[in-house]
């Protein structure tokens, strides 16, 4: 929501404006002349500006040029109850960026203000964009790796990018999925419009369809005002769904249909939106196997998975291990330049189960613990310390074994490891923790 001044010497004009522009979950300012104005926006900066023309001393116009002149950024609307057209060639060759005439429609207010703050947010979301694609944070060719795994996935990654296809990223947590899907937006004909991701296991199914969707006022308790969702935030652009597979099957009919029709309807409102917008979708959930328990839908799957990529843990190319420490040694704020010959073995011999996430962690507490310019002695975790395999004890009993008794002896042996911490566990036994959930569903109580 926006913050946006009022300036009107008539106190009714301000009273509706900001009645209206309130009730649309925005903050208003008011201002009763010119110079008032102009001191309350060098103090607040709002968003936006909502002036009168014919004010005493400093006029909408006069005030204009100063807002110019003194940087403040604000977009400005120029209202006037004397419209002429050399006077709205004026206010728009001085800077205005809409101008409207007195009476208004409140509606008419509302969809001029709503496209000025679109494109204002638009245009700071592309500034954040360009700058970080200069520092090459979503460029390909800036992705840290020398495996040739790797390189497939960028591949794909740049093939697929130049279409409109939708994308599917599989692989464990940690692996870069984000990263990648960021690559994609960036390298694509889409990049120059918003990239929003939202996480769909991270929200409950009513929070979730309000982010995803959007709503109208009272469409629930506490929906005061009208908002919009992530599909029409990213008109134009792309919206990443993270962890898709956790998304409620209520929910998953709904995201089908955006799918096939690039269209929804807000809750609480049967008014159909059409949208232009790429979905790349990311899990690290076996979507195969969420079909077979019946939780994920089949037709919804076959949508996604137009284009799937499966993103390798980092175990499985262990010659990324080093280059991907060393970027996040040259990025620490610490005084380490390099690591030892130990430290970079124990480094390649661990599996890291939470892999590139779990490796920037251990190198930033080791940064933070080292005493000098080469990273030594211990400040590795004892668990990377100790090194690398993670074995099991398995019972070979005369009668033969029961694959069943064995599945329910080795998570019984990595929840003992990891002393109960079930998403470690899972990631020791190579399982998603959905998994690791349902198998102690059906095994009960094993420690």
């Amino acid at each position: 929501m926006a913050k946006i001044l009022v300036a009107d010497d008539e106190r009714r004009v301000r009273v509706v404006l900001k009645s209206l522009l309130e009730l649309e979950g925005h903050t208003v300012l008011e201002a009763n002349d010119g110079a008032q104005a102009l001191l309350l926006a060098e103090q607040a900066s709002p968003d936006l500006v909502i002036s009168d023309i014919r004010m005493p001393g400093l006029d909408g116009l006069d005030l204009l040029r100063e807002l110019k002149s003194r940087g403040v950024a604000s977009d400005v609307i120029l209202m006037t109850a004397y419209a002429s057209t050399k006077t709205a060639v004026s206010a728009l060759r001085e800077g205005a960026h809409d101008y409207i005439i007195k009476p208004f429609e409140n509606d008419e207010m509302l969809v001029r203000v709503e496209r000025l703050l679109n494109r204002k947010s638009l245009e700071a979301e592309n500034v954040r964009l360009r700058s970080q694609l200069r520092e090459g944070f979503f460029a390909f060719d800036r992705v840290i790796h020398q495996s040739r795994a790797m390189s497939e996935v960028l591949r794909m990654a740049k093939q697929v990018a130049a279409t409109d296809a939708t994308v599917l990223l599989g692989g464990e947590s940690g692996t870069g999925k984000e990263v990648i899907a960021e690559c994609i937006h960036q390298a694509s004909t889409r990049a120059e419009r918003a990239f929003i991701r939202i996480n769909c296991g991270a929200l409950a199914e009513n929070l979730l369809e309000s982010e995803l969707f959007g709503h109208e006022k009272g469409a629930f308790t506490g929906a005061s005002a009208r908002r919009r969702g992530v599909f029409e935030t990213a008109d134009g652009g792309t919206v990443f769904l993270d962890e898709v597979g956790e998304m409620p099957p209520n929910l998953q009919v709904k995201l089908l249909r955006v799918l096939e029709s690039r269209a929804f309807c807000r809750l609480g409102s049967l008014e159909e939106i059409h949208v232009d917008v790429r979905v790349i979708a990311a899990t690290n959930r076996d979507l195969e196997e969420a079909l077979r328990e019946g939780v994920f839908r089949e037709d919804l799957f076959y949508r996604l998975n137009v284009f799937p990529i499966e993103l390798p843990p980092l175990r499985s190319r262990p010659e990324d291990i080093l280059p991907l420490a060393d970027h996040f040694l040259s990025r620490n704020q610490h005084s380490i330049s390099e690591l030892s010959a130990t430290e970079q073995e124990r480094l390649e011999r661990y599996r890291w189960p939470g892999n590139i996430r779990e490796l920037r962690n251990v190198m930033e507490r080791a940064c933070i613990l080292a005493g000098s310019r080469q990273l030594s002695g211990k400040v590795l975790p004892d668990y990377v310390r100790a090194g690398a395999h993670t074995s099991f004890n398995i019972a070979l009993p005369a009668d033969g074994l029961d694959l069943r008794d064995v599945e329910k002896d080795l998570i019984r042996q990595a929840l003992i490891r990891t002393e109960g911490n079930k998403s470690r566990a899972a990631a020791l036994l190579g399982i998603t923790r959905r998994t690791l959930y349902s198998k102690l569903e059906k095994y009960g109580d094993l420690i």
